[in-house]
């Protein structure tokens, strides 16, 4: 009968605590509706993601193989222009659209990988050196400081120079910086928590170290967390485009619209379009994340919210 009882005591507790979530979570798709540029920018980016997942299905053509007499092919609002070939063809006769497309894969991959990594570790890094202090702490912030006195892309050319281009190494060369800023903003969050009265409470009833910075003091901190590798992602694109762009990040045939915009250079002024709209592209999944970065800040923040 007593394990009956404390089953359902179980049961219970997981029921409020999912009852609890969705709450939140309804909650916070509310606010973030509300919040109209935010919205916007979930929206631009949400036609991206399901443009890259469904990328076989949806481009027109193959982003691989062209057709050398579509050489140069204009956009199908340009005069030659083809309905067949919406945003026309680049150099070697392949459909700009579904490069496009496909290079949005590359983007958010990248992106949704450096930035993932960069939280992880830098989360990890940051709550122990902010709990505990002592020499992890001194010998890991001086660390840090040394990264951040080089130039993020600086750094990262001359990581790739290193180790050579390829998607893995692009993600390590990224990933060798980007978790700094994480570690400094959970390290510092860290500092001022774990000074309050809920830790020396949580301390008072024997809970231990981990649980503390992991049940108490991370979920206090991780709105700002979220709102930094939301904005991080939008750069992380930009780095990976910046390193395609010169012959260090992703390898053609592979598309990116790094290596794309650096491939239309030579037709800029005979064919505007091969350069243009992957920037285009970039431009609009890079200000849509941001948007959503600075909507998020508004809307998970407790302290810039007024009763």
């Amino acid at each position: 009968m007593s394990n009956q009882v404390q089953e359902r005591k179980v049961i219970d507790l997981y029921k409020t605590k999912l009852d609890i979530l969705v709450k939140d979570l309804t909650s916070f798709l509310r606010e973030l509706i509300a919040h109209r540029t935010a919205f916007l920018g979930a929206m631009i980016i949400l036609i991206y993601i399901l443009a890259a997942l469904l990328a076989p299905w949806i481009a027109p053509h193959t982003p691989f193989q062209g057709r050398l007499r579509l050489r140069l092919l204009p956009p199908a609002w340009e005069s030659g222009g083809s309905t067949l070939h919406l945003l026309g063809c680049d150099e070697l006769g392949r459909d700009l659209l579904s490069r496009i497309i496909y290079g949005a894969r590359v983007s958010l991959l990248v992106g949704v990988l450096a930035v993932g990594i960069s939280v992880f570790v830098g989360v990890a890094l940051g709550s122990i050196a902010g709990y505990y202090r002592g020499w992890f702490d001194q010998v890991l912030s001086r660390f840090a400081d040394l990264l951040l006195s080089f130039p993020y892309l600086i750094f990262a050319i001359f990581i790739m120079a290193i180790v050579g281009p390829g998607f893995a190494n692009l993600i390590f060369a990224l990933t060798l910086k980007g978790w700094v800023e994480f570690f400094r903003l959970v390290r510092g969050e860290m500092l001022s928590e774990k000074t309050k009265e809920y830790v020396d409470a949580a301390k008072a009833t024997g809970r231990k170290d981990f649980a503390i910075i992991a049940s108490e003091i991370l979920p206090n901190i991780i709105h700002s967390v979220i709102v930094l590798a939301t904005l991080r992602m939008g750069w992380m694109i930009i780095m990976e485009a910046s390193l395609s762009f010169l012959g260090l990040g992703i390898q053609p045939p592979t598309p990116a619209w790094g290596s794309m915009i650096n491939a239309g250079r030579a037709y800029m002024l005979s064919a505007w379009w091969l350069s243009t709209l992957p920037g285009v592209a970039m431009l609009a999944l890079v200000l849509s994340i941001n948007l959503l970065g600075e909507g998020l800040r508004d809307i998970l923040d407790p302290r810039l919210k007024i009763d």
